[in-house]
């Protein structure tokens, strides 16, 4: 079977004239810029340069903080994710992992059940079925498959991170925001992570910020370089490690002069 090139396929979100403010300070400078269909899309670049505020915009997050706000549009299949009447509709198919564990305060199997039960799943053999693909595919199921009635906050920092991962999977979203999350996790359980990531590229598309440069090279299709607000550029993430870059800028930043 012959894959569609990347920019062949359908848009899967689109972000025009994006701009973020906290009170009086630009977080965002309007942002335009789309993602595909089954794309890794990465976003790079140093602390305070929008990337966490790009991803909030997405799912509506700001509606959690007063002094966020967001001006231009982010579409999700050609529909402007503000006009979704459902919040949490939307979010059931926007999954986000944040650079530390989020955990709730339920067992690890009900951790990753919950967003099945929610939205009607109630056979066992069904829910049994969903923890251990959602574990197993965060890395977490040969770690925890014996105690999975444990309470998940009594896990190390990185197995719940895992455990964030395996609950964002379980809502089988369209996307899935990624924000730092490799902070807390070892780096063998990285490189297990980011393998399972290349394998869901298949069924989704993935956003992922990092300031880890090379694990953008890595999994990224393409990458976008924020700074300061701005967005510098974005191309194919090989045609900008190898210096085919628009400004010079994103090379400096490529090669650890900043940042």
């Amino acid at each position: 079977m012959v894959e569609t090139p990347l920019l062949e396929r359908p848009k899967k979100l689109t972000v025009e004239n994006l701009s973020i403010l906290y009170g009086d300070q630009v977080a965002l400078n309007d942002i335009s810029l789309d993602i595909r269909e089954n794309e890794i899309f990465g976003i790079i670049g140093p602390a305070n340069s929008g990337k966490t505020s790009f991803l909030r915009a997405i799912n509506r997050m700001d509606e959690m903080s007063d002094d966020m706000l967001v001006r231009g549009k982010v579409a999700l299949d050609g529909c402007d994710v503000r006009s979704w009447r459902n919040v949490y509709a939307l979010r059931s198919r926007i999954g986000v992992v944040f650079p530390l564990p989020v955990g709730l305060p339920l067992t690890i199997y009900e951790n990753v059940a919950l967003s099945p039960r929610l939205r009607g799943v109630r056979n066992k053999v069904e829910l049994d079925e969903i923890v251990e693909r959602c574990l197993s595919r965060a890395a977490l199921w040969d770690e925890v498959k014996d105690r999975l009635d444990s309470l998940g906050s009594l896990l190390s920092g990185g197995q719940q991170q895992r455990l964030t991962i395996a609950r964002a999977l379980s809502q089988e979203p369209d996307v899935l925001l990624l924000d730092e999350f490799s902070i807390a996790v070892d780096p063998v359980t990285t490189m297990r992570i980011e393998d399972v990531l290349k394998e869901l590229r298949e069924e989704m598309t993935i956003v992922l910020v990092t300031n880890l440069v090379q694990q953008a090279r890595r999994l990224a299709d393409r990458t976008a370089f924020f700074l300061g607000g701005e967005l510098v550029e974005v191309g194919m993430t090989e045609d900008l490690f190898r210096r085919q870059v628009k400004d010079q800028r994103t090379t400096d930043y490529l090669e650890g002069r900043f940042g």
